[in-house]
């Protein structure tokens, strides 16, 4: 399965954390077992020169500090669903009101990082999950949840899903966010992993509808405390709502959302 932790989320075990690269595992794998160790592959990664996966650039970071710059500005959005405000309050949360206390995106869901996203998922590129990771850092109100936080959960992944992938892209984002802080199983989800892709707001609802849970033994490490729940990308915020209500029935006394990437749908449609 993806990364874990120990039972008190303190120290990240070195386990096999992977996803298959469909032209590479097959011809090795051909049963689809997770074989590329993520962070074997980072540690090799991180010894080469890199190429900013943005414009080309060569040697440089994965992500350069002037394609940072022109890429990630700031922006004002909405506190409670991330959106980018075009008017003095934001008509999503007015209309369908968020379960989180706050939510924090890095950025939009646009090009360029619609693409660097895209290669992490479903190529496994572990530069990337360090790079990402760092730019979700340095958005603002980022460190002080982080900071605020006693627990950070990273959205899990159906069994289904985690097996095609390899790895939870969410769980490597929050590891280099907070190890100490991540704990990989207290939040579940049921094995169904229909792809959302196209799916409308009411479509994605129903889908997540009682999708996640609070693994039992987890209930007292989430009751009375302050959570950030990580994910890559931030839809309709259906899957994310739908988590953040099984982490507030198990007892969660603030919840904050921290996405990589919001997508920017026009506010009526939430």
């Amino acid at each position: 399965m993806g990364g874990v932790s120990d039972e008190d989320g303190s120290d990240m075990a070195p386990i096999i954390d992977t996803a298959p690269f469909a032209n590479i595992a097959l011809c090795f794998n051909p049963k689809l077992r997770n074989v590329f160790p993520m962070r074997g592959m980072l540690k090799f990664s991180m010894s080469l020169p890199s190429v900013c996966h943005i414009c080309r650039r060569w040697p440089s970071q994965p992500l350069c500090a002037p394609c940072v710059e022109r890429f990630a500005q700031p922006t004002l959005r909405c506190p409670t669903c991330a959106l980018t405000l075009t008017h003095r309050h934001c008509r999503n949360c007015a209309e369908h009101p968020s379960p989180l206390d706050a939510c924090v995106a890095a950025v939009s869901y646009t090009f360029p990082w619609a693409g660097c996203i895209a290669r992490f998922k479903f190529q496994a590129d572990p530069c990337l999950a360090r790079a990402l990771a760092h730019l979700m850092r340095h958005a603002p109100w980022v460190e002080p949840a982080l900071d605020a936080a006693t627990l950070v959960v990273p959205m899990p992944l159906s069994p289904t899903r985690l097996r095609e992938r390899g790895f939870n892209q969410a769980l490597e984002l929050a590891r280099h966010l907070a190890t100490h802080k991540t704990h990989a199983h207290t939040l579940l989800r049921r094995g169904d992993s229909a792809h959302q892709v196209g799916a409308s707001r009411q479509e994605r609802l129903d889908h997540v509808r009682d999708a996640f849970w609070v693994a039992p033994e987890r209930v007292s490490a989430v009751r009375g405390q302050r959570v950030v729940l990580v994910d890559d990308v931030m839809t309709t915020g259906a899957s994310m709502y739908e988590a953040a209500r099984a982490l507030r029935a198990a007892g969660a006394a603030q919840i904050t959302g921290l996405v990589l990437a919001r997508t920017e749908e026009r506010e009526v449609h939430h």
